[in-house]
């Protein structure tokens, strides 16, 4: 298993038609802004439970938006995101994921489903949260799967952006630039991210 202190592997990527890198033709809400308190949610979990934000207060928090079928998901899920799970766990980090597909869009599952590809790909989370309508991922301005959120126990948002700084990476390509156990170890150090804001990268998130 690949740990968050790991580089990530490089993997080609198919299908690019089918493909969007982040989509930055709107302009970015201003609910979810590095340095400022997260955006509170409640949302019903792929196990059935109603979890809140504030559930975890004092503790860290990770939110990934994920989308089984996009490729950039599914290149991390070849071993890097598990990694970071993992690692998360152990340090006793909430590691949460949103999917916001909407019906009949790619990626939208039910409970059972959801919570049968986490165990089908050995991934570690605490929650994952079923958002079909999109409430979750648009007070985060989630934009891209992956798309990933650092919170710290205060409930301020530390860290919003890409996994790493590699969408495609191809052999030769020099090492990516690990944001989000950038992230994680920075505030495990007492100390503030930086960056604390990246871009994201991956497939457009399937609102309805």
């Amino acid at each position: 298993m690949i740990s968050r202190r790991s580089l990530t592997t490089a993997a080609g990527l198919g299908a690019a038609s089918l493909l969007t890198l982040a989509a930055f033709a709107a302009e970015a809400r201003a609910d979810a802004v590095p340095g400022e308190a997260a955006p509170a949610f409640t949302g019903l979990t792929a196990a059935g439970e109603t979890i809140s934000l504030s559930d975890f207060a004092g503790q860290t928090v990770v939110l990934e938006w994920t989308n089984h079928g996009c490729p950039y998901v599914q290149r991390h899920y070849g071993g890097n995101m598990q990694g970071l799970q993992a690692d998360a766990a152990e340090d006793g980090i909430v590691w949460i994921q949103v999917i916001s597909s909407a019906p009949g869009e790619q990626g939208h599952v039910d409970g059972p489903t959801a919570l049968s590809l986490n165990e089908d790909r050995s991934a570690t989370v605490a929650h994952t949260i079923l958002d079909p309508e999109g409430t979750i991922g648009r007070a985060y301005d989630a934009r891209t799967t992956p798309h990933m959120y650092v919170i710290d126990g205060a409930g301020v948002l530390q860290y919003a952006g890409g996994i790493d700084d590699q969408p495609r990476p191809r052999d030769g390509d020099p090492a990516p630039t690990p944001y989000v156990t950038m992230a994680l170890d920075a505030l495990a150090a007492g100390e503030t991210p930086d960056p604390a804001a990246t871009m994201p990268y991956g497939c457009s998130v399937k609102y309805g």
